[in-house]
C-alpha cells in the first residue's frame, strides 16, 4: 500500500514536469496551432507545410525510390570504399608489406597502425560533427573522401613504422565523416520505420569489402617484383586511392545537400519528400546551435547506453577486424586459403546484419533482436578460449566459432539505427552522434591492443575481454528497454491529462525540438 502511494506520488510529480515542460514549449495560443518560425530553419520554412500533408502509398513508394537512386548508392558505395580502404592493412600484412618493414611482424606495432586511426578520429569527432551541421554536408563528404584517397595512395611511399603511422593518422581524420554523415543523411531522408534497412544496408558493406577484398588481394598478391617495379602491398594502396579520389568527385557533383537544395528534383517533390520525414518527429536541417540541447544529450541515459553499445561492439570489432587473416592462418591454414577464408567472414557478416534487421523490422523488437544475436558471440567465443587445435576437425571447429562470434555486429548495426530514430532536436542529436563515434574510436583503437604477441595464436586475454564486453552489452541493452517503455508510458499519461500535448496535425515536427520536449514524441525500441 505505502508502495502504490509512493508510485502514485512520483507519476503524478513526473506529468507535473511534463506539462510545465509542455507549456514552455507551446508557450502561446499561436505557436501551438502554427509552425514556430523562431525555431524552424530558413531553408526548411520555405517548403515545409504548416500542417501534415497526407501522402498516399502509392505516391510515398514514388518518393522513396527516387531518393533510393540518387541517395542510397551514394552511401553505399562511399561506405564500401571507406571500409576497403581501411581494410586494406590486414590484407597486406600477409602481402609482404611486414617483411619490408620488419618492425610490424611485432603485433603490438602492428595493431598501433589500426589504433592510431581510431584516436585521430576521436580528436576530431565534435569539431567534424558541428561542421557537418552547418556546411553543405553533400560537398564537406566528397572533399574529405578525395582527402583520404589522396593519403590511401601515400601508403605505398612508405618504408618505416612512423611514416605509416602518419598516414593512418591522417586517413582516420579525413575519414572521420563518413559514419555520422550518414546517420544524419539517413534521418534526412527517410522515414523512421525506413531508417534500420537502410543504415543496414550501409553498413554490411564492412562484409561486402572483407569478400571484395578477399579476391582483390588474391589478385594483387599474384604480382611479383621483380619484374613490377611495385610490390603487391603497394600496388593495391595506390590502386584503391585513385579509384577512391575520383568517386569523391562524382559524390560532390550527384549527391544533394538536403532535399531543399535538391536541384536533381522539381519544387512540388522536395515539398513532398520533406512531408514524408515530418512524421519521424526529429527534424530534418536546422544550423542553430541551442546549447541546452547539449546539456540534455549529455544527462539523457539513452545517449551514454549508445556510448556503452558502441563500445561493447566495436572493441571486439577492431580486433577481430585487424588481425582476421593472422587468426585464419593461426588455425594453420595457408595464404591462399586465408585470404579466401576471409572472404567468407564477409558472408557471415552480411548474413547476420541483414537476418537481424529483417527480424527487428519483422517483430518491431529492435533491442530483444539485439540481445539474440549476442549469444552466438557467447558460444564462439567460448570455443576459441577452451579448445586447442589438435587435427582437421578442430579446425574446422575453431574457424566456424570464430565465424559465428561475428553476430554480436547485429547490435552496432541496430544501436546506430535507433540512435538516428530516438534522439530529435538537431544540436542534440549532433552531440550524441558525436559521443557515440567518440565511444566508437575508444572501442576500435582498444580492440587491437588486446591481441598480445605473447598470447599467439590463441589470444585468450583478447577473447577473455571480449566476453567481458559481451555481458556489459546484454546489462545495457536490457536497461535501454526498460527505460525507453517508461519513458513511452509516461508520455501517454501525459496526452491522456493534457490536449495540448497532442499535436496530431504534427505542426511541431519541425520546430527543432527534443525527443523529450516533444510530447508527441515516441521511443522506438
Amino acid at each position: 500500500m505505502v508502495r502504490s502511494v509512493h508510485s502514485d506520488v512520483n507519476a503524478a510529480s513526473d506529468i507535473k514536469n511534463d506539462s510545465a515542460n509542455v507549456e514552455r514549449v507551446l508557450s502561446t495560443d499561436e505557436k501551438a496551432e502554427h509552425i514556430n518560425y523562431d525555431r524552424i530553419d530558413d531553408e526548411l520554412a520555405k517548403y515545409a507545410n504548416a500542417e501534415a500533408i497526407e501522402i498516399s502509398p502509392e505516391e510515398n513508394k514514388r518518393l522513396k525510390r527516387m531518393i533510393d537512386k540518387r541517395v542510397l548508392p551514394i552511401m553505399v558505395f562511399t561506405y564500401f570504399l571507406q571500409a576497403l580502404d581501411k581494410g586494406t592493412m590486414s590484407f597486406a600484412s600477409i602481402m609482404g608489406l611486414r617483411d619490408d618493414i620488419p618492425v610490424l611482424k611485432d603485433n603490438s606495432k602492428f595493431a598501433w597502425l589500426t589504433t592510431c586511426i581510431y584516436i585521430a578520429v576521436l580528436i576530431v569527432e565534435f569539431p567534424t560533427n558541428w561542421m557537418i551541421q552547418r556546411v553543405p554536408i553533400a560537398k564537406y563528404l566528397g572533399f574529405n573522401i578525395m582527402a583520404w584517397s589522396a593519403v590511401l595512395a601515400l601508403h605505398a611511399a612508405c618504408r618505416s613504422f612512423p611514416a605509416l603511422v602518419a598516414v593512418r593518422t591522417l586517413l582516420g581524420i579525413f575519414e572521420a565523416v563518413c559514419q555520422p554523415t550518414f546517420l544524419i543523411l539517413s534521418s534526412m531522408w527517410y522515414k523512421r520505420e525506413e531508417q534500420a534497412q537502410i543504415v543496414t544496408y550501409w553498413y554490411m558493406m564492412n562484409g561486402m569489402q572483407q569478400i571484395v577484398g578477399g579476391l582483390l588481394a588474391y589478385c594483387f598478391s599474384l604480382i611479383k617484383s621483380p619484374p613490377s617495379p611495385l610490390k603487391s602491398w603497394q600496388a593495391i594502396f595506390m590502386t584503391y586511392g585513385i579509384i577512391s579520389f575520383f568517386w569523391g568527385a562524382f559524390v560532390i557533383w550527384w549527391l544533394p545537400d538536403s532535399p531543399m537544395r535538391a536541384k536533381c528534383f522539381s519544387e512540388e517533390d522536395k515539398r513532398l519528400m520533406i512531408e514524408r520525414v515530418r512524421s519521424n518527429q526529429t527534424g530534418l536541417q536546422n544550423k542553430k546551435f541551442r546549447a541546452y540541447q547539449v546539456k540534455e544529450a549529455l544527462l539523457d541515459p539513452q545517449s551514454w547506453c549508445y556510448c556503452l553499445i558502441a563500445i561493447c561492439t566495436t572493441l571486439p570489432t577492431s580486433g577481430l577486424g585487424g588481425f582476421a587473416n593472422i587468426i585464419i592462418k593461426g588455425f594453420n591454414f595457408s595464404t591462399l586459403e586465408t585470404q579466401l577464408l576471409a572472404m567468407v567472414l564477409g558472408v557471415v557478416i552480411i548474413l547476420t546484419l541483414i537476418s537481424a534487421t529483417w527480424m527487428a523490422n519483422k517483430t518491431q523488437q529492435n533491442l530483444l533482436v539485439m540481445g539474440i544475436y549476442v549469444v552466438p558471440s557467447f558460444i564462439g567465443t567460448i570455443v576459441l578460449m577452451t579448445v586447442q587445435l589438435h587435427n582437421k576437425a578442430t579446425q574446422v571447429g575453431l574457424l566456424f566459432s570464430y565465424y559465428i562470434v561475428l553476430s554480436f555486429w547485429a547490435a552496432q548495426t541496430l544501436s546506430m539505427s535507433l540512435l538516428s530514430r530516438n534522439i530529435a532536436g538537431q544540436t542534440k542529436k549532433t552531440t550524441v552522434v558525436a559521443m557515440n563515434f567518440i565511444a566508437w574510436c575508444v572501442g576500435n583503437a582498444i580492440g587491437p591492443q588486446v591481441f598480445l604477441t605473447r598470447d599467439a595464436p590463441r589470444y585468450f586475454i583478447a577473447f577473455a575481454t571480449h566476453m567481458g564486453c559481451y555481458v556489459l552489452l546484454v546489462i545495457v541493452v536490457a536497461f535501454l528497454r526498460f527505460n525507453f517503455m517508461l519513458r513511452n508510458k509516461k508520455k501517454d499519461n501525459l496526452a491522456a491529462q493534457l490536449t495540448e500535448a497532442n499535436d496530431d496535425h504534427l505542426v511541431h515536427a519541425f520546430d527543432d525540438l527534443t525527443d523529450k520536449e516533444n510530447p508527441n514524441f515516441r521511443y522506438m525500441y
